[in-house]
């Protein structure tokens, strides 16, 4: 599941960025467990990522956290001021109408597809602060994972026009 355009894509303006990225081809997977085992020789921090919408406001949100972390809907919510309760899993229509990937292939990096900076990133501020020597996400699609240096992540978010709410995940 991705599109080969889009992973070219980004692998295109990661490198107009002078972004240096390494990446590991894998079997398609839709859980960090199916992941875990191609990637579990990596330096760094894999990620988990979800794609959530606000049921009051229709915001989008895209949390990406460190894979092992746990994420509490509500906690989140009251956090970034939504509400307790108003957190859901966003449809994957949406999902395909603003990151252009679909179930299984949520990830910061789509957030070049977002041209109107309608989705918000919260991430997991170790990704950033946690000393990672990379930091890992799949490239548009699930039968790969693509790590960037955490610096260079930053700089990625902040050219599409994302600046990330960090919040802590411990």
């Amino acid at each position: 599941m991705g599109s080969p355009e889009l992973r070219t894509g980004l692998e295109n303006l990661l490198k107009k960025l002078n972004i240096e990225y390494v990446t590991v081809e894998h079997p398609e997977v839709f859980t960090v467990e199916e992941m875990m085992p191609h990637v579990e020789h990596l330096s760094g921090a894999v990620t988990k990522n979800l794609f959530l919408k606000d049921k009051k406001k229709k915001g989008l949100w895209l949390v990406s956290v460190r894979h092992d972390r746990q994420v509490n809907l509500n906690d989140l919510a009251k956090k970034l001021g939504v509400g307790s309760g108003n957190l859901r899993f966003a449809d994957e229509a949406a999902m395909l109408e603003k990151l252009q990937v679909g179930q299984g292939c949520a990830t910061a990096l789509a957030l070049f597809c977002d041209k109107d900076q309608s989705v918000k990133l919260i991430l997991d501020s170790d990704l950033l602060h946690g000393g990672h020597q990379r930091v890992y996400f799949h490239p548009m699609t699930n039968s790969a994972t693509m790590g960037l240096k955490p610096e260079d992540l930053l700089l990625f978010l902040r050219e599409t026009g994302h600046e990330p709410v960090l919040q802590n995940f411990e």
